[in-house]
């Protein structure tokens, strides 16, 4: 998606990795979830905290923190998961990004964005597409696209791919257990409705 394409987007997520504050558009964000227990991947990059079950789902879960050159992210009461997707040679990739805490949903419109600094920024340039004025502080405008290169993101995809054996060996039961018992229900219905029918007829 272009920079144009961006700012036409008036809504952002913001949210704080340390005493910075940044945002993504909101177009980018599936969910906010508490913080929950995270299952470990050997052998997976620095910035990969692990994997956990999002609705029968295994998402990778990246502590931003490290990504973006900072400190590991210490775990407190506001410390959450900000479900996000990212495009990546053209297929959508689901991660979940630790954030310090997230601190609101801004309208921002594009006389308050002004074009990132090409010099002093202690953050990677490309992930960061603009600065945006609100209430006298600046806020970093992250595009996600650029957080992650082509070849981490197929080594997340392997990494996601090996937590998912990690993760209780129940899980994948239970769903499929679950699933059954859903359709064992609809079968059952259906055969009450058919009864049911057929003695009206009669």
């Amino acid at each position: 998606m272009s920079n144009e394409d961006f700012l036409k987007i008036n809504s952002y997520l913001s949210f704080f990795l340390g005493e910075e504050e940044f945002a993504t558009h909101v177009n980018k964000v599936l969910n906010i979830l508490e913080m929950t227990e995270i299952t470990e991947v050997p052998k997976s990059p620095d910035y990969m905290k692990g994997v956990i079950n999002l609705r029968g789902t295994v998402l990778p879960v990246i502590d931003t923190r490290i990504k973006f050159g900072m400190t590991p992210t210490e775990y407190t009461n506001n410390t959450c998961i900000v479900v996000m997707e990212v495009e990546m040679d053209g297929e959508i990739v689901q991660i979940g990004a630790l954030v310090d805490s997230v601190q609101a949903v801004l309208e921002l419109d594009d006389s308050q964005i002004q074009p990132p600094p090409s010099i002093g920024s202690k953050y990677k340039s490309e992930f960061i597409y603009g600065m945006a004025k609100n209430e006298e502080k600046f806020i970093m405008l992250l595009d996600m696209e650029r957080v992650f290169s082509s070849d981490e993101i197929v080594s997340l995809r392997e990494k996601t791919n090996e937590g998912e054996k990690e993760l209780d060996p129940n899980f994948v039961s239970e769903i499929e257990a679950n699933y059954n018992l859903e359709n064992e229900d609809v079968e059952v219905k259906n055969e009450e409705k058919q009864e049911i029918e057929a003695e009206i007829t009669e």
